[in-house]
């Protein structure tokens, strides 16, 4: 027996605007898929060279790969490969207490 389904739901032109400029302004950049649960749709995670990221609505794995084709992004699906370490790497830098001098 198998739980509910994901809701699906397409990404909004805003959404994907957005990625793209994110992922013009960035180098390095890939995208990791994040599928969705029975209450949160699916998202994608753009993360840059630097590990810096972003996350929107996606509405599927299909769509991210859409997204990747057009604008030359690799696409990974983040439940098979994790996430970078750059990523971990840039989360840990920011939650430092930036220092005078």
């Amino acid at each position: 027996m198998t739980g509910p389904a994901a809701p699906v739901q397409r990404a909004r032109d805003e959404d994907l605007e957005y990625l793209e400029q994110w992922a013009l302004q960035r180098s390095g950049v890939e995208a990791y898929f994040e599928p969705g649960t029975a209450t949160i749709v699916a998202t994608v995670m753009l993360i840059a060279g630097d590990g810096e990221w972003t996350r929107r609505k996606i509405g599927s794995l299909e769509g991210t790969f859409r997204f990747g084709n057009q604008h030359g992004i690799p696409v990974y699906e983040v439940f098979r490969t994790g996430y970078p370490q750059r990523k971990r790497d840039y989360d840990e830098r920011s939650r430092r207490p930036k220092t005078l001098g």
